[in-house]
């Protein structure tokens, strides 16, 4: 099917202006962009659907690299139909595309987990799943944050051969500690295989960032949390990746995780390009209910998070991507950068050549978005899955 959205901002992810522009979609890639001049001068067939963005922002399908469970679904409990089911509900908030993130465990339970995960892709009915990230096991137990610490490892090979066997190669990006005995025979084994690393919980000295970033641990996992933080005498892991313009940063844009006059000091030490906003989010994230689990504990959402019900420690974010990126601007960044944080950059880092911006040849994972930031239309390379801005689309698919 032929497809124009127009009379829409169009935030293409590489360039954005304020007038009313129109995508054309052909066989489930972006065709062409144009302005809405244009568009009312040329004349389309009765082949092409015609879909009015109503003067909404029109922009790439945002992509969350770090993201552990969704109302009630997730990596926790981990079935195939849950993790589809996670599919179809993040792409009612404009997720086109994620990495379900995996806490390590037992290792016959985290092969179980990810030929579990494996066995969803391909049947996406919504966001499409690009690969697993493991949030461990190689991390320090000096900085576990919510993991358990008879799940943690040192480098091993062996181990990631396996788990990468059980995954069929799809394991996207991984958490691990730099400084760990190990980890730079462990990183280049990982970087020969494309697997995205990032340095996370981890209790690294200045130095053992450095020495990461030469075997090409160059991405951070949700920068400041579970990590060596800054201090004159030793920068530790916040202050290298500061430091070094090469490192990019997930970080969970919540006001609870990072405070948000943090993101100022962001916004002046650190390129636009490195940035990606990442929810983190536990599986009762947006589920309804008296009782809420996550990894297997009770938890209650409070302050703006989740804490666990037993001892009242955060037990992880609630974030949303769209919500994401409506703190991101009320935090002073342009709606044009926040595209950038969430789609054109993760899509960059995680290396998926033809997904995070709204350009000839590029996935047509478009969404349109209002200006309080609500999502009215998603569509995943060329499949409409949520569409308000027809009154009449529900029907018309149920015919």
């Amino acid at each position: 099917m032929t497809i124009c959205i127009h009379n829409g901002i169009v935030l293409t992810g590489l360039t954005s202006n304020d007038q009313r522009s129109a995508v054309l979609i052909e066989d489930s890639k972006v065709k062409d962009t144009f302005s809405e001049e244009r568009f009312e001068k040329m004349t389309f067939g009765p082949d092409v659907r015609l879909i009015d963005a109503k003067g909404n922002y029109i922009m790439p399908g945002l992509i969350d690299t770090h993201i552990h469970g969704f109302k009630g679904h997730g990596t926790d409990t981990c079935t195939t139909e849950g993790i589809l089911q996670m599919s179809k509900d993040l792409a009612q908030y404009g997720v086109t595309a994620f990495n379900p993130t995996m806490y390590p465990s037992s290792t016959e339970d985290m092969k179980a987990k990810l030929k579990t995960i494996v066995a969803a892709m391909g049947h996406e009915e919504g966001a499409k799943i690009m690969g697993v990230h493991l949030e461990g096991p190689f991390i320090s137990p000096e900085r576990l944050g919510v993991q358990r610490p008879e799940t943690v490892k040192l480098p091993d090979i062996k181990l990631f051969d396996e788990l990468w066997d059980a995954a069929e190669g799809h394991i996207v990006n991984m958490t691990v500690a730099p400084e760990l005995k190990g980890m730079r025979e462990l990183a280049l084994h990982c970087i020969e295989k494309g697997v995205i690393l990032q340095a996370g919980h981890t209790n690294a000295q200045y130095e053992n960032i450095v020495e990461g970033i030469q075997v090409g641990i160059l991405h951070s996992t949700h920068f400041f949390n579970a990590m060596s933080q800054l201090h004159h005498r030793n920068p530790g892991a916040v202050g290298a990746i500061l430091i070094h313009p090469e490192m990019s940063c997930e970080i969970i844009a919540d006001g609870v995780h990072v405070h948000p006059d943090l993101f100022k000091l962001l916004s002046r030490d650190k390129n636009r390009a490195q940035i990606v906003l990442v929810t983190d989010a536990l599986t009762p994230t947006e589920q309804k209910g008296e009782r809420l689990f996550a990894n297997g504990e009770e938890v209650v959402f409070k302050d703006g998070c989740f804490h666990r019900k037993a001892d009242d420690v955060i037990a992880g974010s609630s974030l949303t991507m769209k919500k994401a990126i409506k703190n991101i601007v009320q935090y002073g960044y342009p709606l044009s950068d926040a595209v950038k944080f969430a789609c054109v950059n993760p899509a960059r880092i995680m290396k998926y050549t033809h997904k995070g911006i709204i350009g000839p040849t590029y996935d047509s994972d478009i969404i349109v978005m209002d200006k309080q930031f609500s999502i009215k239309l998603v569509m995943v390379e060329g499949n409409i899955v949520k569409n308000k801005l027809e009154e009449n689309y529900e029907t018309d698919n149920k015919k």
